[in-house]
C-alpha cells in the first residue's frame, strides 16, 4: 500500500525543497535573446518553457517577475529561442546572472552571435537550433479567484527556424544527436538526452 506524502500546496509542503519542479521534470529550456528598444541585446535561460502549438509554430516562456526579457519582449514583440546543449551548458548558466539592464549577457557568457533572419533580437552562433519569435500574446497569470501573480507567459510564433543540418537524417531531426538539456528540480540539476534514454511506441490505431 502507498504511504503518501499529502499536502495542500497553499499550507506549504513541510520538505527540505519544493517538490514541484522536480516532478515537473525534466523541462525544456527557453534560453531566450531579446534586444531593447536602445539596442542592448539580453540572453537568459528560463525553466518554464514549451512549445504549444504546431500549425503554427508557437513557443513560449515563463517569466517569475518583470525581467528584461519580458520587457524586451514586450517593447518589440520579438525574441529568438536557441536551444541549449550540453556542450553550451555552462555558457547557457552564465547567461542566468542577474545582471543590471545593460549588461550584454553574450558577452558576460562569452558566446558568438548570428544576426535573426526575420527579427531584431541576435541568435546564439553556436546553438544548433533557433526560432525567430514574433510575439502573440503576453499573459499575466492569475491564482484561483483571480488575483494577479508576479508570472508573465509569453507566447511567440516561431517565424523563421534555423537547423543545424548534421542533425538532420534523412529528412528526420535527429534530437539526441543534438544532446539537447533540460532543467531538472534542484536547484543545479539538469538532464541530458542522448540515445541511450530512447524507446518507441506507436498510437493504437495507427
Amino acid at each position: 500500500m502507498t504511504d503518501w506524502h499529502f499536502y495542500e500546496p497553499a499550507q506549504g509542503h513541510s520538505l527540505r525543497h519544493d517538490p514541484l519542479n522536480a516532478i515537473v521534470a525534466p523541462r525544456p529550456i527557453g534560453w531566450i535573446s531579446t534586444v531593447s528598444n536602445d539596442g542592448v541585446r539580453n540572453l537568459a535561460p528560463y525553466s518554464f518553457f514549451n512549445l504549444f502549438s504546431y500549425k503554427p509554430p508557437i513557443v513560449g516562456f515563463c517569466s517569475l517577475g518583470a525581467k528584461d526579457s519580458l520587457a524586451n519582449a514586450r517593447d518589440t514583440g520579438e525574441f529568438v529561442w536557441n536551444l541549449a546543449t550540453r556542450e553550451l551548458a555552462e555558457a547557457m548558466n552564465a547567461s542566468a546572472a542577474m545582471a543590471p539592464a545593460h549588461v550584454d549577457e553574450f558577452e558576460l557568457a562569452k558566446l558568438e552571435t548570428l544576426p535573426s533572419a526575420k527579427v531584431r533580437p541576435a541568435r546564439v552562433a553556436a546553438s544548433p537550433v533557433q526560432f525567430e519569435c514574433v510575439v502573440t500574446q503576453i499573459v499575466q497569470l492569475e491564482a484561483q479567484g483571480g488575483a494577479a501573480l508576479a508570472a508573465w507567459l509569453v507566447l511567440g510564433e516561431a517565424v523563421a527556424i534555423h537547423i543545424d543540418r548534421q542533425l538532420i537524417t534523412n529528412g528526420v531531426y535527429q534530437t539526441a544527436q543534438a544532446r539537447p538539456i533540460l532543467r531538472g528540480g534542484g536547484p543545479a540539476d539538469y538532464f541530458e538526452i542522448g540515445a541511450g534514454q530512447l524507446f518507441t511506441l506507436e498510437r493504437p490505431g495507427d
